[in-house]
């Protein structure tokens, strides 16, 4: 199993460079523009505060608590693999990071945002010049990735397993939509998160999970 986590991190980040090469040309200028109006067009205002809510969820603090958290426990059981696997989110931020400082790719203009912030988190004053990837989508989808894979490898109970997996899915793809329809990315932003943080994902997983011989559909 360990194996193929790995192989899935080396295709994911494969693929996510790639793809930043793509978007460095700019190839995906009108999709960009196009599905975030048309979003907004579908979506009304009413939603606007709700979905902002999303922008906590996904913020730094939020996700490195999360992951450090999570990084404590594993180091106290004494599973050292594990701890540095949750401390993967270290480096996929890192990867966001240079990407949103070489990458020349502006984000949305200000007449697109429509963020209702309730909170003075640090994370939410500090900018970058360009908006590609996603860091909210990097770091969801780098937890989504490792939680999906625990589902699979400890949930026996089909109902759950299901159950379990639909709420994650559901949160990611919410978490996708409300970054363009609040104008804080584009969707290649998006893309390119999701690939990030998969594969930083995978690779944590290679790391967290011991090598059974367990299957991943």
């Amino acid at each position: 199993m360990r194996l193929k986590l790995f192989l899935l991190s080396f295709l994911s980040l494969f693929i996510f460079t790639s793809f930043s090469y793509t978007v460095a040309k700019e190839t995906y200028s009108k999709f960009d523009f196009d599905t975030t109006v048309k979003l907004q067009d579908r979506i009304p205002r009413t939603f606007d505060e709700f979905f902002s809510y999303f922008s906590l969820l996904g913020s730094v603090e939020a996700t490195a608590t999360f992951c450090v958290l999570l990084a404590i426990i594993f180091l106290i059981r004494g599973k050292l693999l594990g701890f540095l696997g949750w401390l993967m989110i270290i480096p996929a931020t890192l990867g966001e990071l240079f990407g949103k400082l070489v990458l020349f790719h502006p984000a949305p203009p200000v007449f697109l945002h429509r963020t209702l912030l309730p909170t003075g988190l640090p994370s939410f004053y500090v900018h970058t010049d360009f908006s590609y990837p996603s860091g909210h989508m990097t770091r969801t989808i780098f937890i989504i990735t490792i939680l999906i894979i625990w589902v699979f490898v400890s949930q026996r109970n089909i109902l759950i397993k299901f159950i379990s997996l639909a709420m994650l899915i559901g949160l990611t793809f919410a978490m996708g939509i409300t970054r363009v329809y609040l104008g804080e990315h584009w969707s290649s932003d998006v893309i390119g998160g999701s690939f990030l943080g998969a594969g930083m994902g995978f690779f944590a997983s290679g790391l967290i999970f011991k090598n059974k011989k367990t299957n991943i559909p």
